[in-house]
């Protein structure tokens, strides 16, 4: 196995466990204004991911830093070619981290219903434009021979990654109110947030399929078989997880973790679908960059190897060690003690 394939792989890994984390993040967040008026009732929807969703950016961070180390040429054309979309959403991301921390300084309805808007647009933004960035990935993109982003903004959008982008929106709306029954405790919320990721989930089930047919047309993923298979995988789970949800509050820890499965797999087939490319190019296939021609030099890998083998396990057991310390569920005399 070659150095530029197990860089593939770990940010495979790394681009799963970001959308599996901070997917539920997007979702609490998007739903939070939704799911009762009041503010104490809110606070506790707040408080599930407050020990933890800033620690979920950091897969983010860490994938676009190993994309930087490993294939420093995409990072380069990536990130000019996304350059407005990733300034919005850095704009949107800011904004939430700043109501998150703003949001309780004050118990004046109308100041905690302004974050409260803030912490909805900052969550709901991003999970847009991953799905937008995912589609037009897939798709193609007009690079030259030098790696060069042809085109402009207005150039991303096309029905595909619209679709693609509220794909991703109602998934992860649907994924954070699953996760939402694993953490609260009042009965009200628990059904709120039930009832609403039934709704968002039914959604989430019809762009899917309009994603999937548009998938077939407009890109050559259904070309590779272990992808397919994938994307299989991802239908039957989120379907069963909606299923779950579905049947009650009682079945959301296996709603929660089909929902889960399906993120992780649909993000391998998004991989496996592009493999061994990592951009492709709509001008012409032979200028797409992959993970030869777009990779850092031998030296630089083995290098990089050596000090992911040795930090992302700390990372990954440190992580696990917080999940399990903030893993008591969230109840109003918890909210009550913030306010």
């Amino acid at each position: 196995m070659t150095l530029n394939l197990v860089w593939f792989i770990l940010i495979v890994v790394l681009f799963s466990g970001f959308f599996l984390l901070e997917g539920f993040d997007y979702g609490v967040g998007t739903l939070m204004p939704f799911l009762d008026k009041r503010e104490e009732k809110r606070t506790e929807v707040i408080m599930s991911i407050a020990p933890v969703w800033d620690g979920n950016e950091v897969w983010m961070i860490t994938a676009g830093g190993a994309l930087f180390a490993a294939f420093p040429h995409v990072y380069s054309t990536m990130f000019s070619t996304f350059y407005l979309a990733l300034f919005l959403m850095l704009v949107a991301l800011i904004l939430r981290g700043v109501a998150f921390e703003l949001r309780g300084h004050k118990t004046d309805g109308n100041w905690q219903r302004i974050w409260d808007a803030a912490i909805c647009f900052g969550s709901a933004v991003p999970a847009i434009l991953w799905g937008v960035a995912v589609t037009n990935l897939l798709r193609g993109l007009p690079i030259d021979a030098n790696m060069v982003y042809q085109g402009g903004f207005l150039d991303l959008l096309s029905v595909y990654s619209i679709v693609g982008g509220l794909t991703f929106f109602f998934v992860f709306a649907f994924h954070g109110a699953a996760f939402l029954t694993l953490r609260l405790t009042d009965h009200d919320l628990l059904e709120s947030a039930r009832s609403l990721g039934v709704r968002m989930g039914l959604l989430a089930v019809i762009f899917f399929v309009a994603c999937l047919v548009l998938t077939y047309m407009e890109t050559d993923l259904f070309l590779s078989t272990p992808a397919v298979i994938f994307m299989l995988i991802t239908a039957v789970t989120f379907i069963v997880a909606w299923l779950r949800l579905r049947s009650g509050v009682a079945a959301g820890k296996s709603a929660f973790a089909l929902s889960a499965v399906s993120i992780i797999s649909v993000t391998v087939a998004f991989f496996l679908g592009l493999f061994p490319r990592l951009m492709v190019s709509s001008l012409n296939p032979e200028w797409s960059l992959t993970i030869t021609n777009a990779a850092s030099t031998p030296y630089t890998l083995h290098i990089m190897t050596i000090a992911a083998g040795c930090l992302v396990p700390v990372v990954l057991i440190y992580q696990a060690w917080s999940y399990w310390i903030f893993r008591k569920r969230i109840t109003p005399e918890d909210a009550h003690k913030a306010h």
